[in-house]
Formats: structure tokens, C-alpha cells, sequence
């Protein structure tokens, strides 16, 4: 291309060709051609020199220039000059100042065999940077959507597909299970990032993603595409089960109704489409025990209990149900819990009744023991909804007497009891910690109580330091998914029933300090 025999208006014609053919700007390929010749040119007349090499963008005509700049006082001889050796040079040069430049034209280079090969290499590589880069900008505007390729080949259980101008990847763990796909087959996977370093841009892709499953459904369904129908939320098992969450903004417009379509032609395009996969269509409703009830069916349920401050639900249900509300292998609920965003606990109506009378009993004996009256007095407080003996010592004698059975001086002396036993508690606690070794830094933690020390303590964890490090889901328990099963994980601190919020904090407290030492 960079011959001496080259046609000026060949040249322009070749970068139309390339430009066209790798669908990049020509005018960064002749910006390369212009730096391959000055490298060129820098090989023959000595790289002391500022060497300028321009293509004519009308004829082709290539011009190879020596930059001298003006300067008061000249250091460097070869890149510098006076103002008045400017002017000795051309009298047209009279006209110039202090800091302007001169160009001086050099002859034309016959391009060698090695000043051409490098030449060449030079213009191949910022094509294809250009041509990565041409790539990266038109892919990255496409994540979040379906893309359409061909399986190119499989590396290592990695899926390669041919996108047209670039290769996408599905990765093992992003495709659906037992799905069986062959080279020069055509699939559909859900674009959900596109990244660019040194080595290039990766476009990554999922079979297995929940927005797959919700951008297929964008396809089918002209009242999603339209914005009528809003989808929600989403949770999948890739290949065995999915749930998806729809409203809509028309109240005459069953939701449900329209992703199912005119007998089931919509949503089986989706099935079909991925592999078999059952989908479960609720409607959305702001009424969550309700939301809940239809995440959970075929299983009917009895009672919704929530807990907003920690993410978590309790549904109470019958025998019969229980099986229908887990699912095989706890799939009914893992799928509904991820819908919905809540940690689900599912009980038996039986198992409800068995823990409540548990903790009533609890309760019970806590009072009876600690203020010193008979069960009969300590039902009748739990009854009334005193949890501990701090809510009886600060309660005042009015609302206390206002419990039938209870008379005035009784509920004096409840108090004063309660008081008592706090102050007596507080000072056995304290004796208890300094036994355990539990450090000052540890117990003077805002928000830490002297009962979350003592348990802390008797789990080694001592130092400020032992605290920082560990997670709030290990001071407040959790659900946990082992061999396929839902399991219930204590957590050191979940009887002080903390929220996450308020484990974050006492966490991040710790490390501040810890840190900042």
C-alpha cells in the first residue's frame, strides 16, 4: 500500500474500501498512515528531528515536513530557531512570533521492504483498535437486551457465539440445565454486561438470567412492549421452574390474562423457548399478605405474619399444605421469597400454636421468677403484652392498676420490683464479663447492651476487633439452602432481635474504630 509506485488517488480509494469494509471513520485510517509515515521518516532523517507527515484528504498527495519552532534562545539546534534565522530563511517568516512554528519540506522516502512491513503493521494495528473499539460502542448500548447469534464452539463448557461483527460468550453457569446446544445452532441469550479492557471487549450472555426470561416476555406480549403491563419481579430455576410477577396500569386489562394469551400461545413461546420451563404468572397487588398467599400457590394459607424491619415473613398453614407451599426440593418457596424480596419461615398451624405456647410459658416463668409472684399473676401480665421485665419497670402505676385483678398498691410494688431485679441483673452482668475477658473497647460499642456482651463473650468473641469481622446475617441468623434443603441458621445475637439495619450499624461502628487504630 505504501510503495513508491502507489497511485496518490489509489490511495484514497484503498481507505474508502477499508473504512467501508470495517465500517470505521476513514479518517482514523489515514491518521495512521500519516504516523506510519513519519515513523518512516523519522528512520531516514534521524529521530532528533520534529518530523510531520500529512495526507492530502482531496489528491492523496503526502507531505513530509521538518518542524522548527521559534524560540528567544535556542537550546536545541535541530527542533529550535531564532526569529531572525526564520527570517534569513524566507523573508514570509518576518511576519512570525516567539512560539509559532516553520515547516521545512523534505524530499519524498521510497518506502523499503522493512520501513513498508512496519508501516503496515502500524495502520493493521489501529485498524483493529478502531475496529474493537467500533465494536465495543455499538454492543455496549445493547446490554439488557435479547441477542440472536450462532454457536461458533464450546470451550470448556463455555458457549462462543457469533454475534456478526463480534463474539459473544454464555458462560456454563449461564446456561439452563441439561440444555443440549450444537455448533451451527442459532440461540437467543440475554446480553447483561459488556466490558472493554486491554485485551479487547467481552460481550457476556445468559440463558439463565431472570431479565431473559422478562425480555422474552417483552417480545410476546405487545401490552408489556407498550408499557400497559409492567413487569415486577422475577425468579427462575433455569430449565424447572419460574415465577413472574405482572400489573397493569389499565384496570380492564387483566395482566395474567394477557402474558398467557389466547390459549396459552403466549407464554408457551416463552416456555418452548426456554427449554420446557414451567411459568408461574401472578398479579401483582401493594396488599403483600395477599401477594405472598398467590406466590405460594396451589398452597392455601392461613395466616401472613411480617416483619418489615428484617426482610422476613412467617406463613401459617395446614398439614396438607405444607408440601405444596415448599415445593420439590424447597423450590415452590425459594422461587417466591426471591419474587417478593422477603425471607419466608413456613409453619404448620400445628408448629404456630406448639412455638406460641412455648414462648407464653417463657415469658411466663421470666416474670414469675424475677418479680416474685405466683403464674397466675405472670399469665396475666404476658396476656397483656409485657414482653420482659423492662417494660414492667417502666411502665407507671395507672396503666398497671387499669389491668383487671391488679389494684394500685400491686402495681407499685410490680415496679419497684422490676427496678430491683434490673439493678441487681446489671451488677451480676457485669461481674460475669470481666470472668468472660470481654475487653472495655467491646462493651463501651454504642448500641451494644450488657446481654449482647454476655452472649458475645461466651462465643470467644472478646475484643472490638472479633466483632468487626463478622457479618450481620452472623448476628441475626438467617436461611441458609443446603443439598437442596431451606435450613434455619442461628445467628449469636437473634434473640435481641436486632434488624439488619441495626446489626449493619453496630458493625460498622467497630470498624471505624478498629480502623482508624
Amino acid at each position: 500500500m505504501l510503495n513508491r509506485g502507489l497511485d496518490k488517488q489509489e490511495l484514497l480509494r484503498i481507505v474508502d474500501a477499508v473504512a467501508n469494509e470495517k465500517s470505521i471513520d476513514k479518517e482514523l485510517i489515514l491518521n495512521s498512515m500519516e504516523t506510519a509515515i513519519q515513523r518512516a521518516a523519522y528512520s531516514k532523517f534521524g529521530f532528533e528531528n520534529a518530523i510531520e507527515a500529512t495526507i492530502n484528504r482531496e489528491d492523496g498527495t503526502i507531505k513530509i515536513q521538518k518542524v522548527l519552532e521559534i524560540v528567544e534562545n535556542v537550546e536545541d539546534p535541530v527542533r529550535q530557531i531564532t526569529l531572525q534565522q526564520a527570517g534569513n530563511l524566507d523573508k514570509k517568516n518576518k511576519n512570525l512570533k516567539v512560539g509559532d512554528k516553520i515547516y521545512e519540506e523534505l524530499p519524498q522516502i521510497d518506502f523499503g521492504r522493512i520501513a513498508a512491513q512496519s508501516a503496515k503493521q502500524v495502520i493493521s494495528q489501529k485498524v483493529r483498535e478502531a475496529e474493537k473499539n467500533r465494536q465495543f460502542e455499538d454492543f455496549k448500548d445493547k446490554q439488557g437486551q435479547i441477542l440472536s447469534g450462532i454457536i461458533k464452539r464450546t470451550e470448556y463448557g463455555n458457549v462462543i457465539i457469533d454475534l456478526g461483527r463480534a463474539e459473544g460468550i454464555i458462560r456454563k453457569e449461564e446456561l439452563i440445565q441439561r440444555e443440549v446446544l450444537k455448533n451451527g445452532d442459532r440461540v437467543k441469550a440475554y446480553c447483561f454486561d459488556v466490558k472493554q479492557d486491554t485485551k479487547g471487549h467481552q460481550i457476556f450472555l445468559s440463558r439463565a438470567h431472570p431479565q431473559f426470561l422478562a425480555r422474552l416476555f417483552f417480545q410476546e406480549v405487545p401490552e408489556i412492549y407498550e408499557g400497559v403491563i409492567e413487569i415486577k419481579s422475577v425468579s427462575r430455576d433455569p430449565g424447572s421452574r419460574a415465577k413472574i410477577c405482572v400489573s397493569s396500569k389499565d384496570a380492564s386489562l387483566d395482566p395474567v390474562g394477557a402474558c398467557v394469551g389466547m390459549r396459552g400461545s403466549r407464554v408457551q413461546t416463552v416456555v418452548n423457548e426456554l427449554q420446557g420451563e414451567k411459568i408461574d404468572i401472578i398479579k401483582w397487588t401493594e396488599d403483600l399478605p395477599t401477594l405472598v398467599a398467590e406466590s405460594l400457590s396451589p398452597a392455601e394459607i392461613q395466616k401472613v405474619l411480617i416483619d418489615e424491619d428484617n426482610k422476613r415473613i412467617e406463613v401459617i398453614l395446614s398439614e396438607e399444605n405444607l408440601s405444596k407451599a415448599i415445593g420439590r426440593r424447597g423450590q415452590n418457596v425459594r422461587l417466591a421469597s426471591k419474587l417478593i424480596n422477603y425471607e419466608i419461615d413456613i409453619l404448620t398451624d400445628s408448629e404456630d400454636s406448639e412455638r406460641r405456647q412455648k414462648e407464653f410459658k417463657e415469658r411466663t416463668d421470666l416474670l414469675v421468677k424475677a418479680l416474685e409472684v405466683d403464674e397466675t399473676l405472670g399469665q396475666l401480665l404476658v396476656s397483656e403484652n409485657f414482653q420482659n421485665i423492662e417494660e414492667i419497670a417502666q411502665s407507671n402505676v395507672d396503666d398497671l392498676s387499669k389491668i383487671e385483678g391488679i389494684e394500685e398498691s400491686t402495681a407499685k410494688e410490680l415496679i419497684d420490683r422490676g427496678k430491683e431485679y434490673l439493678i441487681k441483673e446489671k451488677q451480676q452482668i457485669s461481674e460475669k464479663l470481666k470472668k468472660l475477658g470481654v475487653e472495655d473497647s467491646l462493651t463501651k460499642l454504642d448500641g451494644m447492651t450488657q446481654g449482647m456482651l454476655v452472649v458475645l463473650g461466651e462465643k470467644n468473641i472478646k475484643k472490638l476487633k472479633d466483632f468487626a469481622e463478622l457479618s450481620s446475617d452472623e448476628l441475626i441468623g438467617g436461611m441458609d439452602e443446603i443439598k437442596g434443603k431451606r435450613i434455619k441458621v442461628d445467628g449469636y445475637l437473634e434473640e435481641f432481635n436486632l434488624s439488619k439495619e441495626e446489626a449493619d450499624n453496630l458493625i460498622m461502628s467497630a470498624r471505624k474504630i478498629v480502623f482508624a487504630d
